[in-house]
């Protein structure tokens, strides 16, 4: 069964609630926010670090290639209970890169809670009062990354 693991940590209604959230916050800010879990690396991947899968994604999705660089990407692999916050250049050019570790630690506390989808909507929220404060939501602003979550 696809995605098997995934339904130990997450339901449909969870991944409604988290895609919600992102429109939510991006109705407050130019900043682009994808969330994406994956269940396992690939055989080819096995050797690859959680920050090299994420910076794998993000250019795969080309979050990198958000108008102000002001896309970013909390990445979860399940099997292995890691996950990932990565941001663009535009982004960490007025963000001290500490603060996305603060933001890990406390989505940490809920994970090992066992209140996954609270974890990431914290980290959303989080991101999100970031975003708004640095980025606010310009008058031409469009929608360039998908608010959906990726399950892969």
């Amino acid at each position: 069964m696809k995605n098997k693991l995934f339904y130990d940590y997450f339901d449909d209604d969870e991944l409604l609630r988290i895609t919600n959230k992102i429109q939510t916050i991006e109705k407050l800010t130019s900043g682009e926010i994808c969330v994406t879990i994956k269940e396992k690396k690939k055989f080819s991947e096995r050797k690859k670090s959680i920050s090299q899968l994420a910076e794998a994604q993000f250019y795969k999705l080309g979050i990198n290639k958000t108008r102000d660089h002001t896309g970013i990407i909390i990445f979860l692999l399940l099997e292995d209970k890691q996950f990932h916050i990565l941001a663009d250049e535009g982004i960490n050019a007025k963000v001290n890169t500490d603060t996305w570790e603060g933001i890990k630690d406390q989505m940490l506390a809920q994970f090992l809670a066992g209140n996954f989808c609270e974890g990431i909507l914290l980290g959303l929220n989080e991101i999100g009062q970031i975003l708004s404060e640095h980025f606010p939501l310009k008058a031409d602003d469009t929608n360039e990354i998908s608010n959906k979550v990726i399950v892969e």
